[in-house]
């Protein structure tokens, strides 16, 4: 999982919908993985600012603290709820996986893995980020 810093969740659009999407990552010039994306108030800053959190489906054999992530948001799956307990959340997340890998694979969603927005040039930045 991976959070994005408050800057870069403060330039996300400001009506976008809380909840849970699904996508594309790319971690630094690494592949591109299909990921799970949390869009929700953080209770750490009294529901006052949205955190942006992570989750791609891939298993990496080092920490990539620090690096660039780009991410494709590619579709919606569901609004952010709360749970009555952490079985239920981790029931919740296996469903949301699950429901992301099954749109990833379908041809409109598959082609965006290939997008150029996912090669760009060894040391290019994108919109000051």
């Amino acid at each position: 999982t991976a959070n994005f810093s408050e800057q870069v969740v403060e330039s996300f659009p400001s009506d976008i919908p809380t909840g849970i999407y699904y996508g594309w990552a790319c971690v630094g010039n690494g592949d591109v993985h299909k990921m799970v994306l949390s869009i929700g108030w953080n209770p750490f800053y009294k529901n006052i600012k949205k955190s942006v959190e992570t989750h791609i489906i891939h298993t990496f054999k080092e920490d990539f603290y620090g690096e660039i992530l780009s991410i494709v948001i590619t579709g919606y799956i569901r609004p952010e709820k709360n749970f009555d307990s952490l079985d239920a959340l981790i029931s919740a997340i296996q469903e949301d996986i699950e429901e992301a890998k099954r749109q990833l694979d379908l041809p409109e969603h598959l082609k965006l893995k290939e997008d150029n927005f996912f090669h760009l040039p060894e040391g290019k930045i994108v919109n000051n980020h």
